[in-house]
């Protein structure tokens, strides 16, 4: 009998291809798209969803299974993807954090709710088109995590809470691929997505605007407050800190004749504090819910090299875990906006040792 692998297709040529590939090698594979959010309430169902789950999206989804041979099931994850990603989405905003959601998505629904209702239909596993890379040591049977070989794509920063159990059934087909050989690779098998544009907006969110998102699920996020210096000097008011991210130059409505950036949110005073672009310089940070995904938590400080944001190019640091899942990141040298709600995620050259949620 051959091994049932589940493939969360999300219409995107990544996971058309991720599918293909384990077709190819002869695995049992059932495609899968999780409804997720429907965002726009038309009259017409099938006009229901936004880009992560809409129509086009899984027609698409729909059309490359059904070149592969293989059965593609639509999924309602509503209730799950509410708690977990979009409540926790408006939650740090409120909190003055700027959140990655699709950490939680992956952690909580792909590799969470997806896998378990996978195990109820004989799958052994659950892949996607994440790049990114698991092997097992053979010594400690440990599972790891790897960068995924296109290092401009790498999507580790994205993956770093998954547990053993999930690593262990997790694959990454793509994960050995760069984007040019997974497009050549899908014209080549002919599937619809093969030249379709990436999606670069938070998925359940239309038109890219988050803030109308965030103020029609609460608009307590957008009260009024005042922009202050770091000397407590009132420069100006704000209206929400939802409208702002530490190291945002632009929108602060300040005619001071200098430019100024954010420094810091305060939820409890609601106020924004902004200053020079030398004061968003920290060598220091506290992470919480922290993942030693490599090993187990470490009694002595490790060298690392430490990203701070999807786009941060990894810098030396050394991180030390300390009590209730935190640990604190020293940076060798000063790094730009630190910003809490995002992950810092550390690395060993291409292994992901852990990661976690900057808190401050």
């Amino acid at each position: 009998m051959r091994e049932r692998i589940v493939v969360a297709m999300s219409g995107g040529v990544d996971s058309s291809v991720a599918a293909a590939l384990l077709v190819e090698q002869g695995y049992d594979v059932v495609g899968v798209t999780l409804r997720v959010w429907p965002w726009q309430e038309a009259a017409d169902p099938a006009q229901r969803f936004g880009s992560c789950c809409g129509t086009a999206a899984t027609d698409d989804a729909r059309r490359v299974s059904r070149a592969l041979g293989i059965p593609h099931y639509l999924l309602n994850a509503e209730a799950e993807f509410g708690r977990a990603v979009i409540d926790r989405f408006v939650d740090d905003y409120r909190a003055g954090r700027t959140p990655v959601p699709c950490v939680a998505c992956n952690s909580e629904l792909k590799f969470g709710s997806l896998l378990r209702r996978a195990a109820a239909w004989d799958a052994t596993a659950v892949a996607t088109g994440h790049y990114a890379r698991v092997t097992c040591d053979g010594a400690t049977g440990r599972h790891l995590l790897w960068r995924g070989r296109d290092v401009r794509k790498d999507q580790t920063d994205f993956l770093w809470p998954l547990t053993q159990s999930q690593l262990a059934a997790a694959r990454f087909p793509v994960g050995d691929l760069t984007k040019e050989e997974v497009r050549a690779y899908a014209r080549r098998r002919g599937l619809a997505t093969a030249d379709k544009p990436e999606s670069q907006e938070i998925c359940f969110v239309p038109d890219h605007d988050y803030r109308s998102f965030l103020k029609r699920r609460d608009s307590d996020v957008f009260r009024a407050g005042a922009i202050v210096d770091r000397r407590g000097t009132v420069l100006g008011t704000h209206g929400g800190l939802a409208n702002y991210t530490v190291g945002q130059r632009k929108g602060l409505g300040l005619a001071t004749g200098r430019s100024l950036y954010v420094l810091d949110l305060d939820p409890g005073a609601n106020t924004v504090t902004v200053g020079a672009a030398a004061d968003l310089e920290r060598t220091r940070l506290i992470a919480r819910s922290v993942n030693f995904i490599a090993g187990e938590r470490p009694l002595e400080p490790l060298r690392v090299e430490a990203k701070i944001r999807h786009n941060h190019a990894a810098a030396p640091a050394s991180v030390r875990a300390l009590p209730d899942a935190a640990a604190e990141v020293v940076f060798d040298v000063p790094q730009r906006a630190v910003t809490p709600g995002q992950s810092v995620v550390w690395y060993r050259g291409d292994l992901v040792i852990g990661g976690g949620i900057i808190a401050r």
